[in-house]
């Protein structure tokens, strides 16, 4: 039986990698702009979300990433950074999200003198009350924060510390993003370090724009517990039949490192041609630890439920292969063993099984 987007928006899904300043709601935007004095392309807030689209629809990631300096330059107040968290949490349950780790970078919420943990709390207490308030909806969900460093500028360790400073009031992980040529994760080793020695998880963006020296370092260097993207493994893959690992691909399958891959991201930012030559078909067969995300919604014009309904377009996939997917990124998330485990049991699994059969 096809399998329909309404079908999927109804089953859970677990989000790994998703921008907050990459999901706001144009409308809010709009909003948040007036009240800034921000100049927009537009008011209008369907033109503003297709302006969005477009301007990312270039297949170069420096290009892609210029269309944040709106949505960053609006959440520059603690009530702006706690209404957009509270709606991503509520817009990320409305789509069937039941676990979701998203990602920003306090370092750029700065510009009206908010402090670092004033940036943290603002959005942690956004989430909370997104949480709440879904759950009231009927529609629970688990929101984790990670902490970014952009690897372009020298905080990385101040962010890390910050992260661990937050650990126990929703912040579950660090990352680094930012353009990855000509600024290696190798140039924040310090704070890689200082996280394994605080027991806290970590994930690289890596092997998206840049190829395999990219994740070699943020596996081998660094000590990343996953690859944000990490779709540039594939260039370590020899085809045939079966295709040949090459040394670091078989590594990274054999650690059951995790790939937060984001398809729809992918092809934008020339990563891959098109969602049916994405990697992740062959990256799937080849039973990578392959998990399905969104990166940024807005700008991919993108939810949970499309990213998988354009993998079922193209690939045929059915109800196991989304479980699948599914179970690979609640196993990878940054939450306790126990608390991963029971949403697998209890959530997961028998809203699956009642579809598999």
């Amino acid at each position: 039986m096809a399998i329909s987007y309404e079908d999927i928006v109804k089953v859970p899904k677990a989000l790994l990698h998703d921008h907050l300043d990459g999901g706001l709601r144009p409308a809010t935007i709009v909003e948040l702009a007036a009240e800034a004095g921000h100049e927009l392309p537009t008011t209008d807030p369907e033109a503003l979300g297709r302006w969005f689209a477009e301007a990312a629809n270039s297949g170069s990631l420096e290009r892609y990433l210029e269309t944040f300096a709106h949505t960053v330059a609006v959440m520059q107040t603690g009530p702006a950074l706690r209404r957009v968290a509270r709606e991503c949490a509520l817009d990320l349950a409305a789509d069937g999200v039941v676990y979701a780790e998203v990602r920003f970078a306090p370092e750029q919420h700065l510009e009206q003198n908010l402090t670092l943990d004033e940036v943290v709390d603002a959005v942690v207490t956004g989430f909370r009350e997104g949480s709440a308030l879904a759950a009231e909806a009927g529609n629970p969900i688990r929101v984790g924060t990670l902490l970014t460093a952009m690897r372009h500028a020298a905080r990385s360790q101040e962010i890390a510390e910050l992260a661990v400073r937050h650990r126990d009031t929703g912040v579950v992980g660090f990352d680094i993003a930012g353009a990855e040529a000509g600024f290696p994760p190798t140039r924040h080793l310090d704070a890689f370090e200082y996280l394994q020695r605080e027991n806290f998880h970590f994930t690289i963006h890596a092997g998206e724009a840049f190829g395999l020296p990219s994740i070699w370092q943020a596996i081998q260097w660094c000590g990343a517990d996953r690859l944000g993207h990490g779709v540039r493994i594939v260039d370590d893959i020899t085809p045939g039949n079966p295709p040949v690992l090459g040394r670091l691909a078989a590594y990274v399958r054999d650690k059951r490192i995790p790939l937060e891959l984001c398809p729809s991201s992918n092809v934008q930012t020339g990563a891959a041609a098109s969602i049916a030559d994405h990697p992740i078909g062959l990256l799937r067969d080849l039973r990578f630890r392959v998990t399905v995300n969104t990166d940024n919604r807005l700008m991919s014009g993108t939810s949970m439920s499309r990213e998988m309904a354009l993998l079922v377009d193209a690939f045929g996939y059915g109800w196991k292969e989304l479980q699948w997917f599914t179970i690979n990124a609640m196993k990878s998330a940054f939450i306790p063993f126990d608390e991963r485990l029971k949403i697998i049991d209890e959530v997961i699994k028998p809203a699956y099984a009642k579809l598999i059969g």
